[in-house]
């Protein structure tokens, strides 16, 4: 027992991931992790500045459930901020909407919902009690909100997914995940394994530079990645149905960039760590938030700010929302450009870490 617990000391890294994994667990699961979202992005297309307009906007934005970041009187405006990403709402009020109202007819209210996240249509459900409860100022007669019909009626419509189809939500979003795991797993043990069989000391005599060892371990993989990602990507359109109406281009420069990324980070991994085991470990410390903060599981908008800053680190966040845009949104470059360039930070600076700990190995 006192040898195990003297090799246990020795292992730093190890222990420091024991103890560290729980603890990110805990906080994730404790603090980032919402399955009832609140404060998703809003945008609202308006026809009419009217009191009873300013109350209905200004309900649902102090009924916690939505944050309003955008109001446009030009429908094509709001329309390509769903599009895009950057709202997971849209509402829309017609022109004569109060004036309907006071006169105690039933308008309608279109809400337009990015269902290529389902989550999001549970904070649409409480619209009409909202709406009812902004209104019952204005309203013609005002005991018609105690009754079953309100006075407005809000038409909801899920755009990208209308049936609310889970898979169109998950199985995409697979792709990401599994190139994640895969991809860092497997470059990271290359340099560990090549220390374990003891041929690192000719490796390191070889006259070639760290960045051409680099590509060297890399490149096989690329190939392997992107024959894994056209299986998963077949499996979605041929087994589950999923709708690709975007453009093929984008959607495969974006998947080779988070490939190279991630195959890039596995291999800075096993400059660093010591044994296989060591590697393996650190992907799987890197996974678990990356898979938790990224929205492949909860609505990304719904996290703590916090969380959504943090989230935003990791390529998974953003190539979740190339593959999803093209595939079911046809969104094009200009919507995806920060996405790319976020990716390709990202991949940039696992390149530096990889170079730097490889040159500490030679010396």
């Amino acid at each position: 027992m006192y040898k195990e617990w003297r090799q246990m000391r020795r292992d730093r890294l190890t222990l420091g991931m024991l103890i560290g994994i729980p603890v990110i667990q805990l906080i994730l699961f404790g603090y980032a992790v919402n399955l009832q979202p609140r404060h998703l992005p809003l945008a609202v297309h308006s026809e009419e500045h009217s009191d009873i307009t300013r109350s209905i906007i200004a309900a649902m934005v102090h009924s916690d459930y939505f944050d309003l970041v955008a109001k446009e009187q030009d429908a094509a405006k709001t329309t390509a901020l769903l599009q895009a990403g950057k709202v997971n709402y849209v509402l829309s009020i017609p022109a004569g909407f109060s004036q309907a109202v006071v006169r105690g007819e039933r308008p309608s209210l279109l809400l337009e919902i990015d269902a290529s996240d389902p989550a999001t249509s549970s904070a649409g459900a409480y619209l009409s009690e909202i709406v009812a409860y902004a209104i019952k100022p204005f309203a013609h007669d005002p005991r018609q909100l105690s009754q079953v019909n309100t006075p407005v009626n809000v038409i909801v419509h899920n755009a990208f997914n209308p049936q609310l189809e889970t898979q169109l939500n998950i199985v995409p979003g697979l792709l990401g995940v599994i190139i994640t795991m895969t991809g860092i797993m497997i470059t990271a043990i290359t340099m560990t394994r090549e220390r374990e069989r003891g041929t690192m000391e000719n490796l390191l005599a070889m006259p070639i530079r760290p960045l051409e060892v680099m590509i060297g371990k890399v490149i096989p993989y690329i190939m392997v990645g992107l024959l894994q990602s056209l299986m998963i990507i077949g499996a979605a359109l041929w087994l589950f149905n999923v709708p690709f109406i975007g453009d093929s281009v984008i959607l495969m420069a974006g998947l080779l960039l988070f490939l190279l990324a991630n195959l890039t980070l596995g291999f800075a991994f096993s400059t660093i760590a010591a044994s296989q085991l060591q590697a393996l470990q650190m992907t799987f410390f890197f996974f678990l938030p990356s898979l938790m903060l990224s929205g492949f599981m909860f609505t990304f908008r719904g996290m703590p700010i916090w969380a959504q800053y943090l989230g935003e680190v990791f390529p998974l966040t953003h190539f979740l929302r190339i593959i999803r845009g093209v595939m079911l949104k046809d969104a094009n470059w200009q919507m995806l450009m920060v996405e790319f360039a976020a990716i390709l930070a990202f991949w940039l600076l696992s390149i530096v870490l990889a170079m730097v700990r490889y040159k500490r190995t030679i010396h």
